[in-house]
């Protein structure tokens, strides 16, 4: 690659990437076995009764090719070895019968596996996509926050599923066309075993430019993952809903252009450098291939003029060499694309490894004590899952993944919440409010540190568990691209809720009861401008439903991340007397940044630049005069000469 062009893709905010150690032809010719079985694999596991037939039928095609071939050096013989008279184009019927019979065979083997080919591909491509969500909805929320875990994620999806059902293809071309030159390769060894060396060494110099196309193209991927998911994310930017408001009120549209071909300019170059790359690899390989071809009919001239073969044999020589060269030309091309998608397969394979490894195992359920008799087995969910949980925070550190050590977000954080009461964690942006919360509920594993439930250590629980006691409402919640009742059951989707009683209250108290009211067809509305049919919200409007949301999962543990930023002050204030209903037999972390809204939790944590500073009662934080005392006076003062206006 030439340094200077590749600068061009060099910024303080992205770069080209490292393509790793650079593959050699012969690692590449060792791959192709392995991607074979791997692609094999995954056909087997998506259609396993399709993908035996269609092997069981390649082989037959290619054993009937074989038969066909030769039956071709019987035909020419019965009609050129003294002569076409009647007697011998009689006596070349049979065989002529068996070249006929045998292609038959063959063309009805091909049209049944082309049958079975259109059946398997979708199959293999809903496999991959499935496996490809599932592992992303599984993964420690951790991996999002490391950008290594994004560029494999994005070959995965962007071209590892793509190319795995591609692969599918040219596994069968390859398996096929593979067969057709061992038939081909039979029947000349049987002609003369002379011509054999000669056709396989006009193999080698198509298949050297096959694999240095392929390693080519695919270290360019590599190399530039993340530079076309910098373009992925411009160009989103300007056809979605979301942005495009603000883009137009800022007139920022060719400022987003500009972004766009400081990026797209360079790759487009790159790619044309790498295209005609791989046009000059494969020009040398053709002729090369020529020559080889060549040299096959040139070997096959000398026999004939020697006298060592008969013509019959050297003109079935001739029909074989060129069904040869049309089963090398469609495997070259096969195996050349096979390759290529097999690295792309394996990119799939491996980014699904590594988020396997990045999932937590569920640990096996605990044995419930004995029951005595005549107890009402357990209901359906209801209610909360269990008693809440006295809460043990021991010297708890977080750093992000990547994150250099003096950024940590949670530094040496210890605190206690007893069971059923309420705490608030307040501080500045970025004081490590949300990243402790996060923790709270399972979703970051500590850095170093313990968090335990009831005298149990967390990190040993199984994340189901954690999971399923613990509601939390975000400050940027999902706007689900569904109805209404949709958004509001996602809390707890599997939840047992006759006539909707509880997902109604849920919206009574949070206030979305009006908001839905309002909507052109109640709880079935489409809550998505994208559809037809479909309607917005705003921001206040979807936080609502994300109270509602919350409150409908009905768990002991309550946190809420700014739940009411978005929310005009009747609303807060209707939410936060919901809340203190709720809090009676629950566990609640509240975080916000209107202090007003505290002054009844029954502990305040302060936390500045990742560190817990300060705790108290409203109060006693009030009467130490420190760091909290001084943002309420603050706030106080805004409020009241926001009220004198």
């Amino acid at each position: 690659m030439n340094p200077d062009a590749d600068a061009e893709l060099v910024s303080p905010y992205w770069r080209v990437d490292d393509a790793g150690a650079e593959l050699r032809v012969r690692d590449m010719c060792r791959r192709l076995p392995a991607t074979a079985r791997a692609v094999g694999r995954i056909v087997a596991r998506a259609d396993p009764r399709g993908a035996a037939t269609i092997l069981l039928l390649q082989t037959a095609s290619g054993i009937a090719t074989a038969f066909g071939l030769l039956a071709v050096g019987g035909v020419l013989d019965g009609l050129l070895a003294a002569g076409p008279t009647a007697a011998r184009v009689t006596a070349a019927l049979p065989a002529l019968a068996a070249l006929v019979a045998a292609y038959v065979l063959r063309a009805t083997a091909e049209t049944v596996v082309a049958h079975l080919h259109v059946r398997v591909r979708p199959a293999v491509r809903r496999l991959a996509e499935d496996e490809l969500f599932r592992a992303c909805l599984r993964v420690d929320l951790a991996a999002f926050d490391e950008a290594a875990f994004y560029d494999r994620m994005h070959r995965a999806r962007d071209r590892g599923v793509y190319h795995v059902e591609r692969a599918v293809d040219n596994l069968v071309a390859v398996v096929g066309a593979a067969l057709a030159v061992a038939a081909a390769s039979v029947s000349l060894a049987v002609l003369h075993p002379a011509l054999l060396p000669v056709l396989v060494l006009g193999v080698l110099p198509e298949g050297w430019a096959v694999l240095r196309s392929a390693r080519l193209m695919h270290r360019h991927v590599m190399r530039t993952t993340t530079l076309n998911r910098r373009v992925r994310m411009i160009t989103d930017l300007a056809a979605e809903h979301a942005p495009a408001a603000e883009i137009r009120a800022c007139q920022a549209q060719e400022f987003l252009v500009q972004n766009y071909v400081e990026v797209a300019d360079p790759l487009r170059d790159l790619e044309i450098r790498v295209g005609v790359g791989q046009v000059r690899i494969q020009a040398v390989g053709r002729i090369l291939a020529a020559v080889a071809t060549g040299a096959t009919f040139v070997v096959l001239g000398v026999l004939l003029l020697a006298g060592w073969i008969p013509l019959a044999v050297a003109g079935a020589a001739v029909f074989t060499v060129r069904t040869a060269n049309g089963a090398l030309a469609g495997l070259v091309v096969a195996a050349r694309q096979l390759l290529e998608q097999g690295l792309y397969v394996s990119d799939f394979q491996h980014f699904l490894a590594d988020a396997a490894a990045r999932t937590r195992a569920p640990e096996p359920p605990p044995q419930p004590p004995p029951q005595p008799p005549l107890q009402p087995p357990p209901q359906p969910a209801s209610g909360p899952m269990k008693s809440p949980a006295t809460i043990a925070v021991e010297d708890v550190w977080f750093r992000y993944p990547g994150a250099p050590v003096q950024t940590a977000a949670l530094r040496g954080v210890s605190l206690t919440i007893p069971a059923g009461r309420t705490i608030a964690l307040v501080g500045e942006n970025g004081s490590g409010k949300t990243t402790l919360a996060k923790v709270l509920a399972g979703l970051y594993t500590p850095t170093s540190g313990r968090i335990y439930r009831d005298g149990v250590d967390l990190s040993t629980m199984d994340p189901e568990v954690v999971a399923d006691g613990t509601m939390m409402v975000m400050q940027n919640p999902i706007r689900w691209p569904h109805t209404a009742r949709a958004n509001v059951r996602a809390g707890r989707h599997d939840r047992v809720d006759p006539d909707d009683r509880a997902l109604l209250a849920a919206a009574a108290l949070a206030g979305a009861d009006s908001v839905v009211a309002g909507l052109p067809a109640g709880w079935d509305t489409l809550l998505s401008a994208y559809f037809r049919d479909g309607v917005d919200l705003s921001g206040g409007q979807w936080q609502r439903l994300a109270v509602a949301r919350g409150l409908f999962r009905d768990a002991p543990l309550l946190i809420w991340d700014e739940p009411t930023a978005p929310l005009d002050a009747r609303a807060e204030y209707a939410v936060y007397e919901s809340l203190r209903r709720l809090a009676r037999d629950r566990t609640v972390v509240l975080i916000t940044h209107r202090l007003a809204s505290i002054r009844h939790a029954d502990r305040i944590y302060l936390l500045h630049a990742g560190a817990l500073v300060e705790e108290g009662t409203h109060d006693e934080l009030i009467a130490v005069s420190g760091r909290y005392a001084e943002m309420y006076a603050l706030q106080e003062r805004m409020y009241a000469t926001t009220a004198a206006a």
